[in-house]
């Protein structure tokens, strides 16, 4: 019997796997720490302009984003005219794959780099070249070596999920200088609202003053608005002229639209959940490590926790923290297989944590 069947190379592709959702039982209180969510939801602000939406929902949106391009543009000193809006950065990252990479062609990312990218590289027949880390992070030789006549585009998550590991601006710098100038750079700026290092940028300078850089981010993180699917991508002119040509006509929603425009302007909401993700970013370092365990420096609203390779190991940890109500993210399909990553949650969550890690690691 015949049937459809798929381009080669579409079941190569490993699914995206998300973090788990817990099933909540009675009399048990439960934290999902998976997901990178934060713990505040978005701005009230927020939330009251989705709900005043609501009574035009048979109205298409206006396509082009323009009101929340402007918000952007006003926040960080943009051209509107240079911003492309997506239902998430996920969406983004998927159109640029389509304009840029074909068949034959090649896309760069990093050994432990965001899941979307081998993705989203490989759903187009394009080949995901691996360059390997150091210390997982970055390593900017190791991506230039990777670099081949067939090189179309770099993917970079600075900071990167799930290592929580960044590259400071100047080695960003030296990874444009040193790529051929026809191949596009992917700045992944998901996290960058929660990082405080003075030798870090986003990369807007980097977009503002070349002609094959981008910039993505998105409103899922520390704006609170991930069920609404929303993003945003800052580049050249040419570049966003051509992604607009395949972009769907409608595709971000006037509720997230109008939403994410009121999370921009809340500038204090934002500088509230950076100030308390530092603190307990800080404090979950040191109180794990003091529990024998290791724990990657991270600079974003999360933690990856490394457990050995026998006896306590990552598998054993992570059913005993389900088990009381604690759900954090396994990594096998990023590769790491003893390791934990840990959204910074509530300071309850947050210490129960610590406080069953202890019991675990304690446990005979």
């Amino acid at each position: 019997m015949s049937r459809p069947v798929p381009n080669p190379g579409i079941l190569d592709i490993a699914p995206y796997t998300p973090g788990k959702t817990p099933v909540p039982e009675p009399g048990r209180k439960v934290f999902k720490l998976s997901a990178n969510e934060t713990p505040f939801g978005p701005s009230p602000k927020a939330i009251e302009a989705f709900k005043h939406v609501a009574d035009h929902l048979e109205d298409y949106p206006e396509g082009t984003s323009r009101v929340l391009r402007e918000a952007i543009g006003r926040s960080f000193g943009l051209d509107p005219n240079r911003i492309i809006c997506g239902a998430g950065s996920d969406e983004i990252l998927n159109l640029l794959a389509h304009t840029y990479l074909s068949h034959g062609d090649e896309a760069i990312s990093t050994t432990h780099g965001f899941l979307v990218y081998p993705i989203a590289t490989m759903a187009v027949g394009a080949k995901n070249v691996v360059a390997a880390e150091k210390n997982l992070t970055c390593d900017v030789d190791a991506i230039l070596k990777a670099v081949t006549p067939k090189t179309k585009l770099v993917w970079l998550a600075n900071p990167n999920n799930p290592t929580g590991t960044y590259i400071p601006f100047d080695e960003v710098k030296r990874l444009r200088a040193g790529l051929p100038s026809h191949v596009l750079l992917v700045l992944d700026a998901a996290y960058c609202d929660y990082v405080s290092r003075n030798d870090y940028e986003m990369g807007i300078e980097l977009v503002a003053t070349t002609d094959n850089t981008v910039v993505t981010h998105t409103f899922s993180k520390i704006h609170g608005l991930a069920a609404l699917r929303i993003g945003w991508m800052f580049g050249p002119e040419h570049i966003i002229d051509a992604v607009n040509r395949i972009r769907g006509p409608f595709n971000v929603s006037t509720p997230a639209m109008y939403a994410a425009v009121a999370a921009i302007e809340d500038t204090a909401h934002q500088a509230m959940s950076k100030q308390f993700t530092e603190t307990w970013r800080n404090w979950l370092t040191e109180e794990i490590t003091k529990l024998g365990l290791k724990v990657t420096p991270g600079v974003a609203n999360f933690v990856l926790i490394h457990f050995p390779q026998e006896g306590k190991t990552s598998d054993a940890a992570d059913a005993y923290l389900t088990k009381r109500g604690l759900v954090l993210r396994a990594l096998k399909n990023y590769g790491l297989h003893h390791q934990l990553r840990m959204t910074i949650g509530t300071e309850e969550a947050n210490r129960l944590v610590v406080d069953a890690l202890r019991d675990f690691m304690a446990d005979k």
